[in-house]
């Protein structure tokens, strides 16, 4: 396999790192967690001036083309940052479910506005009762005249007090885990009968519970074939665990890299402790789990760009584990290195340990994802 990166890869890459570098402090973040809005509107106006929020999309819808390679680098990048605008709710999750199911006509009248920053968006698929598994949906689509009429309530829908669309997942026909019968629906956050519970999620990002009650949608808000949205839904979501694993492994970079700083800084009985062989050992299993781990973004990476399918889906399944496994122990050790400080809020290394923690339960935890790979 070749490694190596193109000249529009390595621009990209080196973009994002400029930018998490120099314009993305702890400090920043964290007040801009605490705000109303939960993320800075000026960072992501500059996400959509410099081309990232179309990268994923093809040129014929506005964007530039990218594949799972590009959205694995810049994912990294936001990884080592502690990125919490809302990329993955708006560009990976809900425009990619426009992406891959939308109309010629729906993908012209919904993406410009998530290229071009203006538009927020997000998904609605999980349901309490599903334990990951997205084809247990209650939700109901009722057709009723020339649309349908929507009851449910979804759970931990990423980006939603900022939406401004949702992409919601409902029931047409078949029974409640049926994959056939699953339909994808454009949904507007302020229709009547939509009702939210907005809350912030314990690694500072923003989420709601969504309730639809009697919610009348036209069959233009239909995405892809009335009872066909598992596909496309199953799709998105492996882009998802994509796209957070990667991030996940610029959170291990950052971990590991920071506590063999510390270690070389702290100093106890006249030393300093990463002289203690125990305690470099321990990084250097810090390291290979993160370098295990990169390595498995890559491969799940190139199969996802060869064509989505059983292979890309072993890869995909693959890398959640190793994300679940590898964070976990990297984290824990980079809390546990740093001592009493590791579980300060106003250090980062417990906020970075926060995120990998949720990032093996988004999506399918590693049992979940074991399983899954296995079935394949």
């Amino acid at each position: 396999m070749d490694f190596s990166f193109t000249e529009e890869q390595t621009m990209l890459h080196e973009s994002i790192e400029r930018f998490v570098q120099n314009d993305y402090s702890f400090d920043d973040r964290q007040k801009h967690a605490g705000s109303d809005l939960g993320y800075d509107a000026g960072n992501w106006n500059t996400f959509a001036e410099l081309g990232w929020l179309g990268v994923p999309f093809s040129e014929a819808d506005g964007g530039f083309g990218g594949g799972a390679v590009e959205s694995s680098l810049m994912m990294e990048q936001f990884g080592h940052g502690l990125v919490i605008e809302p990329y993955l709710a708006t560009v990976v999750l809900a425009g990619g479910a426009i992406k891959h199911g939308g109309s010629e006509a729906q993908k012209a009248k919904l993406l410009p506005g998530i290229i071009d920053g203006s538009t927020q968006a997000a998904l609605a698929y999980a349901e309490p009762q599903a334990r990951f598994n997205l084809a247990d949906i209650t939700t109901t689509a009722t057709a009723e005249g020339d649309g349908y009429v929507l009851n449910g309530y979804k759970a931990v829908v990423l980006n939603g007090p900022a939406a401004q669309l949702i992409v919601v997942s409902a029931r047409t026909s078949g029974e409640q885990r049926d994959q056939d019968g699953i339909t994808l629906f454009v949904v507007d956050p302020k229709a009547a009968g939509v009702s939210r519970r907005d809350y912030p999620t314990v690694d500072a990002f923003r989420a709601s519970e969504i309730t639809l009650e009697g919610v009348k949608v036209d069959a233009d808000s239909v995405i892809g074939e009335v009872g066909k949205g598992y596909a496309v839904l199953e799709q998105t979501i492996d882009e998802g665990i994509l796209a957070i694993g990667s991030e996940a492994v610029g959170c291990m970079e950052k971990l590991y890299k920071e506590t063999v700083e510390y270690c070389r800084q702290r100093e106890q009985f006249g030393q300093a402790i990463g002289k203690f062989q125990v305690l470099q050992h321990r990084m250097v299993d810090m390291f290979m789990e993160h370098e295990q781990s990169k390595s498995l973004m890559f491969m799940a990476a190139m199969r996802m760009d060869e064509g989505y399918g059983p292979e890309a889906q072993k890869a995909i399944s693959a890398f959640k584990v190793q994300i679940g496994k590898s964070g976990k122990f990297v984290g824990q050790n980079a809390v546990q290195l740093h001592g009493g400080m590791g579980m300060t809020e106003e250090l980062n290394i417990g906020h970075y340990f926060k995120r990998l923690t949720i990032i093996d339960t988004l999506f399918g935890n590693a049992d979940f994802h074991l399983k899954r790979f296995g079935a394949l």
